[in-house]
């Protein structure tokens, strides 16, 4: 597959991917190499990459325990500490392997250290692969609130090798495949088509729906890279699924979902919306509604629960002046920025899901 040109760097692929990273190396006068992984890959991901890096340079491994609940300045704090306790300087290069927890906070804990330090992700999910690996968002949660702290730089380059998603276990694959599924939403209907039928799809060919993932986001990033303007389309489903996300982060009486989990019931509410702003046909939104029910299991919803959701909204890093800031489709493959939303619309689309 051929590399995606990202803002300054280069996405690579599969045995592309290590060619790259071991022409870096040699380009690059590094002083040591420290990979950042949390419990799950270091046990599962690890043994893959350390074979494949043909270097001399000392190699570190700093772990932390997997999962949402650790993504947060607390854990940063540590992996500081730890740089600073094994040498780590300017001339460092931070690989980050592992999920979107994993690149988030690695890329911000490299973004900071000493004013900033070379960082390479290496995206191991699916979820990070077709979101977390274009971008340059990094950044860490704030309590229960999602990506409240971080900064917009961007890595070295990424390396996207499929062969990781062998260790996931189908949950992790159906959380990262709701991205791709807005991917074509917001952007490309034809791309949506693709996902109408999983019993059809040839998963032979999941590569190449991945990169063409990678290519959607790229393609909007690459045109507003700080998030001014039509890179919001990116947070379609995002604005109630993270509010919806975090609420059941923090509640003791909730299972807690998986990043894709809310983002799917997020596109089904904000896509009611969208029909209630005229901005879709009924006949899609029955399309929408019924391809991601097919996929995601329902998610409950108590009465007492959506107001607690409704007040987390008011954190949602798009709102301006104050007022809720949407981003909507405006019919399959297109979308509609900067859309306030009135609480009994969200309401309304509450009470739809749970019809």
């Amino acid at each position: 597959m051929q590399s995606i040109q990202a803002n300054n760097y280069l996405v690579h692929f599969n045995q592309y991917a290590y060619e790259a990273l071991n022409k870096h190396l040699k380009e690059n006068k590094y002083s040591n190499i420290f990979i950042i992984v949390d419990t799950e890959t270091n046990e599962y991901c690890l043994p893959k990459l350390l074979p494949v890096i043909e270097t001399d340079l000392n190699i570190e491994i700093i772990e932390f325990e997997a999962g949402e609940a650790n993504k947060n300045i607390e854990t940063c704090i540590e992996i500081w500490h730890v740089l600073t306790e094994l040498g780590a300087d300017r001339k460092s290069l931070i690989i980050n392997l592992g999920g979107g927890v994993v690149t988030d906070l690695g890329g911000f804990v490299a973004s900071t250290f000493k004013r900033g330090v070379d960082f390479i992700n290496i995206p191991t999910t699916l979820l990070s692969m077709v979101d977390a690996s274009v971008g340059g968002k990094t950044g860490v949660d704030l309590g229960n609130l999602k990506n409240q702290i971080g900064v917009i730089n961007v890595p070295q380059m990424v390396l996207i090798d499929t062969e990781y998603l062998e260790t996931l276990p189908q949950s992790e694959m159906r959380s990262g495949l709701a991205e791709m599924l807005k991917h074509g939403l917001i952007y490309d209907a034809a791309y949506w088509k693709e996902f109408l039928d999983l019993g059809a799809i040839d998963y032979n060919a999941l590569d190449q729906l991945i990169y063409r993932s990678v290519e959607i986001k790229n393609e909007i990033v690459i045109q507003d890279p700080t998030e001014k303007n039509i890179r919001k389309a990116l947070n379609f489903g995002h604005t109630l699924g993270h509010a919806i996300e975090s609420y059941f982060l923090e509640s003791e009486s909730k299972t807690t979902l998986l990043h894709g989990e809310a983002i799917a019931v997020g596109m089904i509410l904000e896509s009611y919306i969208s029909l209630h702003k005229d901005l879709i046909t009924s006949e899609e939104y029955s399309e929408i509604k019924t391809a991601i029910k097919a996929i995601y299991d329902d998610v409950k919803f108590e009465e007492n629960d959506i107001d607690p959701i409704l007040e987390l909204l008011i954190h949602d890093k798009k709102n301006e002046y104050g007022l809720i800031q949407f981003a909507l489709i405006e019919g399959i493959g297109k979308i509609k920025i900067n859309q306030s939303v009135e609480n009994k619309l969200i309401l309304a689309a509450f009470q739809d899901y749970k019809s």
